[in-house]
């Protein structure tokens, strides 16, 4: 089973993870792509990336991805739509003049990769939520808002025939893995085998 956790930076992801593979050991791990490409690739990231940086981070993201093969058990930090959250967040945001360049690129090869994944799950910020101390809270509110449409309310159509499952997980990290286990444990109306 390919799962990915998918948010804007701050979500939870990394927490969310750690977690599940303390309980779940028999499922390898795919850091994040930027972590990847820094430490085994020598490439280096800016502090506020752009979307060149964005597209190349996910064009090895479906790189690795496209490596597992059915029955693998894997959980990756981040999936290709957090991505082309983060390029047309970008371009919205007026950020950069080539943005445009990459939203279509982007998208094509978000819509392919999508396909190499059983589940997404998706860490929306909470509604509550006070993030004006992040870091880049307008970048992180139009990536939450992409994902949001991308991922929940199906912009795009990029994800034909139901594949993959997208679940959204809210709450404590210890509430969100609870809804985890519950999806691929089949008790809350999807059934996956694991």
């Amino acid at each position: 089973m390919k799962i990915a956790v998918s948010g804007t930076h701050c979500c939870g992801k990394s927490t969310l993870i750690a977690e599940f593979l303390a309980k779940h050991p028999d499922f390898a791990h795919e850091p994040e792509p930027y972590v990847t490409l820094q430490e085994n690739h020598g490439e280096i990231f800016p502090a506020d990336p752009s979307v060149d940086d964005y597209f190349r981070q996910l064009e090895f993201n479906v790189e690795r991805l496209r490596e597992y093969k059915a029955g693998d058990r894997v959980i990756c930090e981040r999936s290709p739509v957090d991505f082309l959250a983060y390029v047309l967040a970008l371009y919205e945001l007026q950020r950069e003049k080539q943005a445009a360049w990459f939203v279509q690129r982007s998208l094509d090869l978000a819509s392919q990769a999508v396909e190499l994944l059983d589940l997404i799950v998706f860490l929306p910020l909470e509604d509550d939520e006070d993030f004006a101390d992040s870091e880049d809270p307008e970048l992180r509110g139009a990536v939450n808002s992409r994902l949001a449409g991308i991922l929940c309310d199906g912009e795009f159509n990029l994800f034909q025939n139901n594949r993959p499952c997208i679940l959204e997980a809210r709450g404590s990290t210890a509430e969100r893995l609870l809804t985890i286990e519950a999806a691929i444990e089949g008790r809350s109306g999807r059934s996956f085998s694991i």
